[in-house]
């Protein structure tokens, strides 16, 4: 839930978060089961050591933990060593040359600098009048059109641009499958939405989806045009499976996005735990 900060005062930017800052967390929570790509190793946790396992002289006691997950499970960020096309990754580097003793060190996610700018939210299905896009609806360039005009705020180059299809609200239903919509498909933009995208000059786009892109029905993941476009074509992170529905509820189409991936040498992606940050003076916050 969204929660507000406050802190001292100092430069401009520290008297803005003294004013007061409504954050929204955009990351999903991370457990195990949860929805993902069948394609990535799940998330698992355990306590090798719990309390009372060990105890210290003076009473005291702690636990330890172990975690095992793939890259792209949960809330994560796709670096450009990520995907391929014909073997070659962005800017035309050899997709078997650019793996070096199982690394990648010129497109892995460690080269993903911290990401402190503004971030738009394209508010699909509420420019529609919707609850949520139909599963396996291709959001086309005429919807992020419309879902611009209606809100009245363009991405520009730079920006971080997030398409909520209302699709995340099937994140915890007890079946998982709903969300993960192998069978129904999932809505999302195709080839046609990631060149307006791109040619907006995004620095990275995010949804509310596992797969960023549409899903047809019956198709899963087993082609991924946008995913070409955006990361091998145009050098654009793609953020997946994030939590979009509070941004909507609120009418928060224009904030402070914050987003820094783990420095995993030579990874193809890294969980992350994005924030939208909008400023609480003349708004009540959010009760958490």
């Amino acid at each position: 839930m969204p929660t507000t900060a406050h802190t001292s005062a100092g430069d401009p930017l520290l008297a803005a978060v003294r004013a007061g800052v409504t954050i929204y967390d955009l990351g999903r929570r991370l457990y195990a089961g949860m929805p993902q790509s069948p394609n990535h190793p799940a998330y698992t946790h355990t306590l090798p050591r719990r309390h009372g396992d060990r105890t210290r002289s003076d009473g005291g006691s702690a636990a330890n933990d172990l975690i095992l997950m793939g890259t792209h499970v949960g809330t994560h960020i796709d670096a450009l060593a990520h995907v391929s096309q014909d073997g070659k990754l962005f800017g035309g580097a050899d997709a078997a040359g650019a793996c070096v003793g199982g690394l990648y060190p010129e497109h892995g996610v460690h080269t993903i600098v911290p990401m402190v700018c503004r971030g738009v939210l394209l508010d699909v299905p509420g420019a529609l009048g919707l609850e949520s896009c139909a599963p396996g609806y291709e959001i086309t360039p005429a919807d992020l059109d419309a879902t611009v005009k209606h809100q009245g705020v363009e991405p520009a180059p730079g920006d971080v641009v997030l398409i909520r299809s209302g699709w995340g609200r099937h994140f915890a239903d007890p079946d998982r499958e709903v969300y993960i919509g192998a069978e129904s498909g999932v809505p999302g933009v195709s080839e046609a939405g990631a060149r307006w995208l791109a040619e907006r000059g995004a620095r990275a786009a995010g949804a509310d989806t596992i797969a960023f892109e549409r899903l047809a029905p019956g198709q899963g993941h087993s082609v991924l045009p946008a995913h070409r476009v955006l990361l091998v074509e145009s050098g654009i992170y793609l953020i997946e499976t994030m939590e979009l529905d509070e941004l909507a509820r609120d009418g928060v189409h224009e904030f402070t996005f914050v987003l820094a991936p783990l420095p995993l040498f030579g990874a193809t992606g890294s969980p992350v735990r994005p924030l939208a940050l909008v400023s609480a003076h003349g708004r009540e916050a959010p009760q958490g």
